[in-house]
């Protein structure tokens, strides 16, 4: 993995033109005999030595070249096969390493010239897992599973994506994505997150930011800590966050999109960083609306945060042989001044700090995001419940069967995404239930102990036990402008719609329209092709009606979605839509 700081240099520019030289040099040679005449018999005429041709003028830019404030950057028209064009990798911060690691985002260092914008940047620095990038930033597959329990990514990751339909229609809404994986993993790469078929069927800009993760994105360590109140926070991702928006403010217009018309949406610990969003005054303006997904307030207090930093420099310490327990780790670390640990830590190479991360799984993950009292209040659902929160119309979603994608599989992870990714939905099926789910949880539906038993507890006690009262908080102040669905399609070929059916983040396949290779793929076949293509034409026509007008019906939804308290179900036969609203 490169964690080298990366230069000027290494990034691909076209030259801004030559400029053409002009070089007289002029021998006039003036030879004569005495008196001037010419009876010497020579003739000598003026010397002009011819000098390269001078260069035309630079080609004018082309379509796809848009002026940012860092500098031109050119995309890829890919109007021929999905009706849009894109712009990836582009910087919108310096690459926090060496001495900008653990440090808020810089603005990104202007360059000269056009910036090729035709690939994704790479995924941050993480300890690979289930949505990890693959190794070395290969395309999605079985080298993913490669890097489970490794070091994957680069720190040099701080790059946003975008898409937008194929023409010139200016002031369109903006929808901008925020990834999950507990905020410890997560790329944009992921082909789930694609933009361009939401970007053409919902008519708006899509952009996906990379932020960074796990102890790279939040760590609140005292040895870190330089005075600053941004700077010391320790919730270095969510500022990644809040200056992908604030670049998106000053360049979106440049691409089409209207940068007082943002919507940001995220699942999971993305859905998680939004309710952040929305409840920290450092982002006032920002963004306009907000769908988060999955997720809620659950936040840690800084207390928290610090307990698990300073067990991590402990077992960084021990690990790099600095001590060999706690007791002489604590003795090193009260030997080194805060500047010699916080230069130290900023010292150790990417790779090296994960491993350590990855070797100590007692110390759980970076507790995110932190309630440190200047980016975040120190208690978030009591500032929501006082009205103190940025108000916005607000789409918050749930699937039915969150906890199937936590419960207890019988395979290893390893196994589950190889058997997973080679299952086609159209052939034989070979495994079953006992394949995939362990013996104590099947039958699946056998009351208190059954899969579908003990993954509704997970349901209701990661998320539908707390996110209902932060709802009921933001619609006591936007009772019009608070919309809730619960997304139940399940219409996948067995075992796979008993042992996930509505499972957490299936419905991010849907809101993107992407059903082709992916952690889901498995289970989209030709069988429920006409249902749950429907189901997703009316999820992204709501999805484009709440980001043009914080309303999400539209005359394709097939049902009018109420207000909270209520709530509208989205769902499909294999062969049509059948959305609700109980």
């Amino acid at each position: 993995m490169n964690t080298a700081e990366t230069t000027e240099n290494q990034h691909a520019t076209r030259p801004p033109g030559a400029v053409a030289r002009a070089m007289a040099v002029a021998a006039c040679v003036a030879l004569s005999a005495c008196g001037g005449g010419s009876d010497s018999g020579f003739s000598f005429m003026p010397i002009v030595p011819v000098g390269p041709p001078a260069a035309p003028p630079p080609a004018a830019d082309g379509p796809m070249v848009r002026q940012t404030t860092a500098g031109k950057i050119e995309g890829v028209d890919d109007s021929a096969a999905t009706g849009t064009y894109a712009w990836k990798g582009v910087p919108f911060a310096q690459p926090p390493v060496g001495a900008l690691r653990w440090t808020p985002p810089a603005d990104p260092k202007p360059w000269e010239g056009v910036r090729a914008a035709n690939k994704f940047g790479h995924g941050c620095a993480q300890g690979g897992r289930y949505f990890s990038p693959a190794p070395n930033d290969a395309p999605f597959g079985l080298a993913v599973r490669e890097g489970f329990g490794k070091p994957v990514g680069d720190e040099d990751c701080l790059t946003l994506n975008i898409w937008r339909p194929s023409g010139d229609t200016a002031k369109l809404p903006v929808i901008v994505y925020i990834y999950g994986g507990s905020n410890i993993s997560g790329y944009t790469a992921d082909p789930g997150y694609d933009g361009a078929q939401l970007a053409k069927r919902g008519n708006a800009v899509v952009v996906t930011i990379n932020y960074r993760v796990g102890v790279l994105g939040w760590l609140d360590l005292p040895q870190l800590k330089s005075g600053e109140a941004k700077s010391d926070s320790g919730n270095f991702a969510l500022l990644d966050q809040m200056q992908a928006l604030k670049f998106i403010q000053a360049n979106i217009g440049a691409f089409g999109g209207d940068a007082g018309n943002v919507t940001v949406m995220g699942q999971s610990a993305g859905a998680v960083n939004i309710w952040g969003l929305v409840v920290s005054s450092a982002s006032a303006g920002l963004l306009h609306k907000a769908a988060p997904l999955s997720g809620g307030i659950a936040f840690a207090p800084r207390a928290t945060a610090q307990t698990y930093s300073k067990a991590l420099l402990n077992a960084i310490a021990i690990a790099d042989g600095k001590a060999t327990d706690t007791a002489s780790a604590n003795a090193w670390v009260g030997s080194q001044t805060d500047a010699q640990v916080a230069a130290y830590l900023r010292g150790l190479p990417a790779d090296k700090l994960l491993t350590i991360v990855l070797a100590n799984p007692q110390l759980g993950n970076a507790p995110a995001p932190i309630e440190d009292g200047t980016i975040l209040p120190v208690n978030s659902v009591a500032e929501v419940a006082a009205g103190r929160f940025n108000k916005m119309p607000m789409l918050i979603g749930n699937t039915r069967d969150e906890g199937t994608l936590f419960g207890g599989f019988k395979p290893t992870d390893y196994e589950r995404f190889g058997l997973q990714y080679n299952f086609n939905p159209d052939a034989p099926v070979t495994i079953t239930e006992a394949d995939l789910i362990k013996p104590a949880y099947l039958p699946v539906d056998k009351p208190l102990t059954g899969w579908k038993a003990w993954t509704d507890t997970l349901t209701n006690a990661i998320f539908l036990n707390i996110l209902p009262p932060q709802i009921d908080s933001v619609a006591k102040y936007m009772p019009t402008k608070t919309w809730y669905y619960r997304f139940d399609w399940s219409q996948q070929v067995a075992p796979f719609n008993t042992v996930y059916g509505a499972t957490h983040g299936l419905d991010t396949a849907f809101m993107f329209h992407n059903f082709g290779t992916g952690i889901f793929s498995f289970s989209f076949g030709e069988a429920n092709r006409p249902g749950r293509e429907a189901l997703s034409d009316a999820m992204v026509g709501s999805l484009s009606a709440f980001a043009r007008t914080g309303d999400p019906n539209h005359s394709g939804l097939g049902v009018t979605w109420p207000n909270w308290p209520r709530k509208i179900v989205l769902d499909a036969s294999k062969t049509q839509l059948q959305n609700s609203a109980p």
